[in-house]
C-alpha cells in the first residue's frame, strides 16, 4: 500500500531550495495521501454494497472519470455544464454521498461567482 501511495504522489526527489519549501511539499503530499486513502475506502465500500467490481471504482480511474465534468462559458458569458452527468459518474458520486443535483448546484454557484467577478472588473 505504501509503495502504491508513494508512486501515486510522485514522490521522487524533492528538489527544494529551502527547508520551508521541503516541509510545505511534504505537508501537501501528506494531505493528498489522506484524501486519496479516504477516496479508496469510500470506493471500496461502494463496491462491497453493490456487489460489483467495476473498473472505474479505483482512485485513478474515478479521478479520470470525474475530470470529465466540465463547465464551459457560452457566448452570453454564462457558465454551465458542458455535458450531463453520466451513469458512471453518478455511481462514483454515490460512493461519496453526492448526487447529480449536488454537481448542478455547484456549477450554478460557480456561474454566479464568476458573473459577480466579471461585473466587478467591468
Amino acid at each position: 500500500m505504501f509503495r502504491e501511495d508513494k508512486t501515486f504522489l510522485g514522490n521522487r526527489t524533492m528538489r527544494c531550495q529551502t527547508n520551508e519549501a521541503l516541509h510545505a511539499k511534504i505537508f501537501i503530499k501528506f494531505i493528498a495521501l489522506i484524501i486519496r486513502n479516504r477516496m479508496h475506502f469510500l470506493l471500496k465500500e461502494q463496491m462491497l454494497k453493490t456487489h460489483h467490481k467495476e473498473n472505474y471504482m479505483t482512485v485513478p480511474a474515478a479521478i479520470r472519470e470525474l475530470e470529465k465534468i466540465e463547465i464551459v462559458r457560452h457566448i452570453d458569458h454564462e457558465y454551465s455544464m458542458d455535458y450531463a452527468v453520466t451513469a458512471t459518474q453518478k455511481s462514483i458520486l454515490k460512493a461519496f454521498d453526492l448526487a447529480e443535483t449536488n454537481v448542478r448546484k455547484q456549477a450554478a454557484g460557480i456561474n454566479e461567482d464568476l458573473k459577480s467577478c466579471n461585473t466587478k472588473e467591468a
